[in-house]
Order: structure tokens, then sequence, then C-alpha cells
């Protein structure tokens, strides 16, 4: 049996706008190997929280009911090969930040569709960003594409 590629354009899904904000440059990024004091690392999580909520509010993006985030980590430069899911905490972290900032109401699975995580370029000192979408605007063929069937009730 022979397979042939589908043509591109009679597939496109429009997507709509995304939203960038970034954390600054050298902000403490919280990954799963970390074995931090529980004190510590609530000072952190709330550093983080504050530095979304003022990146989402920096970068003017827009309030939304639903959003579909996914985080790319631009580690530090050097060799070690990298897990951009070990970063789920700062993800968390930032998400929970969207929501002080008003980006969305809540960051239930009713709300939240990710975050999903990607690697980046490296950057000196490390940088963390997240893209948000707008899931009302998206068309169901693109959000089938990024929830699998059977993913949600």
């Amino acid at each position: 049996m022979t397979m042939t590629a589908p043509d591109p354009t009679a597939l496109s899904i429009p997507r709509p706008p995304s939203w960038r904000v970034e954390l600054p440059v050298g902000t403490f990024l919280l990954n799963d190997n970390q074995r931090l004091h529980h004190r510590r690392k609530a000072e952190y999580i709330e550093l983080i929280r504050r530095a979304s909520g003022f990146a989402a509010r920096a970068a003017k993006t827009p309030t939304f009911q639903r959003i579909h985030v996914f985080y790319v980590v631009h580690p530090k430069p050097d060799l070690r090969r990298r897990d951009p899911g070990n970063w789920s905490p700062t993800a968390k972290a930032a998400i929970d930040g969207l929501v002080d900032a008003g980006v969305v109401p809540d960051d239930n699975s009713d709300r939240v569709l990710g975050g999903d995580p990607r690697i980046g370029h490296p950057v000196k000192g490390s940088q963390f960003v997240l893209w948000i979408t707008d899931l009302d605007q998206m068309h169901p063929d693109h959000i089938a594409l990024l929830n699998p069937p059977g993913a949600t009730r």
C-alpha cells in the first residue's frame, strides 16, 4: 500500500493569534529534580506567580474564558540534555499567575488545556515563556489535535 502526504492547503485549520508571556531572564525556575525546603519552594512559587502575572499584564494579554497554554523553557547554554516536562512546577505557578492577573478565571481542566512543554534555544541566565491561545476562537478540529479522543470527558 502506498501512502501519499495530504495536500496541506486542503487540511489547513486556521489558528487564532497567540500571546507570548515572557518571564524575566534569570527568574529562578522550579523543576521536578530539585529538593527544596517547603518554605523556600513556596517563596519561589510566589515569585514565579507574581512574575507571570506582571508579564501577562505588561504583554496586554486579554481576558479569556478557556485557553491552551504551552510553555517554552530556554535553558542555560550548556551541553546537558534537558527534559522540558521537568519544569512543570514552574508552569503550574506561572499559570496560577495568569489566573491572578485575570487572564483566565480559573486554572481547572474546564478552563485550561496544557501546559504543554517545549525546549527553546539556550538563553544566558535561562528564561521561561508561556504561549496562550484562546480555545473559544480555535477550530474544533484543531482542539481535537491538541486533545486526543478519550483524553477528556
